[in-house]
């Protein structure tokens, strides 16, 4: 039977880097142990070219680095990502934390996001300094200390909003097998598709956090530790009863 705590891979948002994760990861380490990778484009890997498969590639690297298996948990373009490498590499995800991803963008919003994108690619030094005093303005100082140290990243924009269009995130559910938890904030524009997400999943859950918006994992990470205390609990537990039950 499975006794050690699930490792946790952390994936971070759109434009900022593993660094964000920085007081939720500060929490996890007492009881696990913790990466948070950055994805290409992003962080340590500014300059490189933001893809999907490369991502995920990321994530089953970052996973085999902690034994071949763990809780993946993401935010936003971390979120798709971690739907994206469960379905692809189920046997490596033991369970998904999906925070603030439950929306396809499809329309105006769509073209608005696009648009966000272009503008921000096309100009990223400007996009850098207005993402950092909207940070600086929307998180406490110690998060938001966290999210730009490891600098912003806004050249990658374009590329993440391409590869999250081009991405079925309902069809990627539907084939993951594990426990998903969804989680949102009440006040997130990006729940709007929350429960058809909910019913994509195999063995899902949705976790609502009253009166918070899109960034509210990093304004208290109280509300994810948490959440992926528990997640990597019961998914380690599930996981160790399967194979009691294969014995």
């Amino acid at each position: 039977m499975e006794t050690e705590n699930l490792p946790v891979v952390l994936l971070h948002g759109i434009r900022v880097s593993g660094t964000m994760w920085g007081p939720l990861a500060e929490r996890l380490r007492e009881r696990h142990r913790v990466v948070a990778p950055d994805l290409p484009g992003h962080g340590r890997r500014r300059g490189e070219r933001f893809t999907m498969d490369g991502a995920v590639d990321a994530v089953a690297e970052a996973v085999d680095g902690l034994g071949g298996r763990a809780l993946v948990a993401g935010l936003s373009l971390g979120g798709f990502v971690g739907i994206a490498a469960a379905a692809r590499h189920p046997g490596r995800v033991a369970g998904l934390v999906a925070m603030g991803c439950t929306t396809r963008p499809e329309g105006f919003g769509r073209a608005v996001y696009r648009t966000a994108g272009r503008l921000a690619g096309r100009w990223p030094a400007y996009a850098d300094a207005a993402g950092a005093l909207a940070f600086r303005r929307a998180l406490p100082g110690p998060a938001a200390g966290a999210v730009l140290a490891g600098g912003l990243s806004s050249a990658a924009f374009p590329q993440a909003v391409e590869a999250v269009c081009a991405f079925d995130p309902v069809a990627a559910l539907a084939a993951y097998p594990g426990p998903v938890w969804l989680a949102n904030g009440t006040r997130d524009p990006f729940r709007s598709h929350e429960r058809a997400f909910l019913r994509a999943c195999r063995d899902g859950r949705l976790v609502l956090w009253p009166g918070r918006g899109h960034l509210g994992a990093l304004h208290d990470p109280a509300l994810p530790a948490r959440l992926v205390l528990d997640a990597a609990a019961l998914a380690r537990d599930a996981r160790a009863r399967d194979a009691d039950v294969r014995a």
